[in-house]
């Protein structure tokens, strides 16, 4: 009896360690990448926002508007995806997405992501919500993609970029390839074998999913698309850039297709992207400080502030019962 209490003890300790570790690590990083930014000095970035005087609490105000939209869809999307194999509520969903994110927050490609949902799930639906998650970032990565691709020729169309056409093409051909393989392992029950048939278990998953699923999946990720790209545009006319939205489109979509395909730790993503987003606007007339600021502030506002709420999920959660 006693032994049995001291394990139960020493687990429920090790789970308080671990929530304690994910949130004390997720803020550590976020202070780190604000003070050590190699690219955007803290100093330069907080002058630059106090000395502008269309930052107002307003503007402000509508900015954090849209990020509590593009994580409500976000959050409608898991939703519709997990509901497809067990029934969860808005606030369920809430809970997983925000946690998930701040738990992912400091790994690479926010791999922890599904370790973290599917820990919120007893040991059988573990695999298939893992699977509904990697559905949710293909949905949205093709989203990106179509919208990404679009952007790069009219880019290439207006203005003199230079693109590595062998490996945008690599990309495209595995993304091909994966859709193909799909449908063909679906239709004609190919014998493809990887560990025991996990990869053709994956594509049978992902194919024989309610097509009104994928979807609403797919449509919830255009809506979150338009939300943060708007967001995107919306601060730089707050910081005087006068750019047609069809143009600044343009370079915005090829922005986020250009920084999607980079693998990176997640912490960093605000650095690829400030990198890939300062040589596309310098194309088009922007200064770099204005782009580092403006990506800087779309990380904050769409990632360290709703992975702060998400760090009370982190701390209140506990292992489902059986």
């Amino acid at each position: 009896m006693l032994l049995g209490t001291l394990s139960y003890k020493t687990k429920q300790f090790f789970v308080v360690l671990i929530k304690l570790s994910i949130v004390v690590g997720a803020f550590y990083f976020i202070y780190k990448k604000l003070t050590d930014n190699e690219y955007l000095d803290f100093n330069d970035f907080t002058r630059f926002l106090s000395e502008n005087e269309s930052f107002s609490a307003k503007n402000i105000t509508f900015l954090i508007i849209l990020s509590v939209f593009n994580w409500f869809f976000e959050i409608v999307k898991w939703k519709t995806l997990v509901d497809s194999i067990k029934k969860i509520s808005f606030k369920n969903a809430l809970e997983q997405t925000l946690g998930s994110l701040t738990a992912s927050l400091i790994t690479p490609n926010r791999i922890g992501e599904y370790g973290a949902k599917a820990a919120y799930y007893t040991k059988t639906f573990r695999n298939r919500i893992a699977l509904l998650n990697l559905v949710g970032n293909m949905i949205q990565m093709t989203v990106t993609v179509l919208f990404g691709i679009a952007g790069l020729i009219f880019f290439k169309l207006n203005y003199n970029l230079d693109i590595n056409y062998l490996k945008v093409s690599r990309f495209l051909f595995i993304i091909l390839f994966v859709v193909v393989l799909s449908f063909f392992g679906a239709k004609h029950k190919t014998t493809f074998k990887i560990k025991g048939n996990t990869l053709q278990k994956i594509i049978h998953f992902i194919i024989y999913l309610p097509k009104t699923v994928l979807v609403k999946g797919f449509l919830l990720s255009v809506i979150r698309y338009a939300i943060f790209s708007f967001q995107f545009y919306f601060l730089l006319t707050i910081f005087g850039v006068n750019v047609h939205y069809s143009n600044a489109m343009i370079v915005i979509t090829s922005m986020y297709l250009l920084a999607s395909i980079i693998p990176s730790i997640f912490i960093f993503d605000v650095v690829i992207k400030g990198s890939v987003a300062v040589y596309l606007f310098s194309i088009v007339g922007v200064n770099e400080l204005t782009v580092l600021c403006i990506v800087t502030l779309m990380w904050l506002l769409n990632f360290v502030i709703p992975s702060v709420f998400g760090s009370y999920y982190v701390l209140n959660f506990n292992l489902p019962k059986r």
